[in-house]
Parts: structure tokens; C-alpha cells; sequence
């Protein structure tokens, strides 16, 4: 199955990655929290904890956990998202991921990839191809 939604980042708010430790000069390095608002197919809220990098040439990457409560497809339920990205020197590539055994209410049991897109206006899409016990 596959759902489609508009996403809208609500808050970005990024930390020191560790207030004791010696980030190199030119190196970014940040826990951030991101919550988002899903529509769609999607109709959701989510709660993302990342760990993010960007060197001094502008190549970065990311690895996070997003929490997402609501509706999927009329299923209420919730999951967590893997993400793994990185861009080197603006490209970019990535990987989101259905944690496995984290679908809760009429969500339990799902699995699945995602990708998020960037739109040349700055709208954000994810498309999430998934899979859920019993359903066709």
C-alpha cells in the first residue's frame, strides 16, 4: 500500500550535540527536536529526536527517531520512523524505515520504507510504501 502526505515542520529546535565534548572547528554537530503536521493519507503529528552533522564544505547527515501518532488511511495508530540521510555537497539520498514491531492500535503489525521529498517551493512530502497484517 501506499500513502502520500503533505508534511508542515511546526518546531526545529536544535541543541549542542554534548556540552562537554570538542566538535572540530568548522563542524556542526546538534541533537535536534522536530515535530511535524501530517495531511493526507497521513493525518498525523509527529515527534522526531535527530542527531545531525554538517561539516565545513556544507556536507551533512542525520540519523533520527520520529514518533508518529495519528491516521493512516482511517487506521488510528501509531509507529516509528527510522531516518538515515546525508547530502555531500548537496545531493542528497536517504533512507526511512518502519521500525519493525513499533505499529500500535489498528497500525500494529506494520512495515515498510518511506522517502521524503523537498519540493522546489520548500513544501515537504513523505511517501510511505507499507504493509499491514490483513489488509490489501
Amino acid at each position: 500500500m501506499r500513502a502520500t502526505s503533505a508534511f508542515t515542520v511546526d518546531a526545529y529546535e536544535p541543541a549542542p550535540f554534548d556540552e562537554l565534548a570538542e566538535v572540530p572547528k568548522g563542524f556542526q554537530l546538534s541533537r535536534t527536536r522536530i515535530a511535524k503536521t501530517f495531511s493526507g493519507d497521513l493525518a498525523a503529528t509527529s515527534v522526531t529526536q535527530a542527531v545531525m552533522a554538517v561539516t565545513q564544505e556544507g556536507s551533512a547527515g542525520y540519523v533520527a527517531i520520529e514518533l508518529i501518532v495519528g491516521s493512516l488511511q482511517g487506521r488510528q495508530g501509531s509507529f516509528l520512523l527510522q531516518h538515515s540521510a546525508t547530502a555531500t555537497r548537496g545531493a542528497q539520498s536517504g533512507s526511512y524505515t518502519i521500525v519493525p514491531d513499533s505499529g500500535t492500535g489498528q497500525l500494529a503489525g506494520i512495515s515498510g520504507q518511506g522517502d521524503i521529498a523537498v519540493d522546489a517551493d520548500g513544501g515537504h512530502t513523505l511517501t510511505l510504501d507499507y504493509d499491514l497484517p490483513g489488509k490489501a
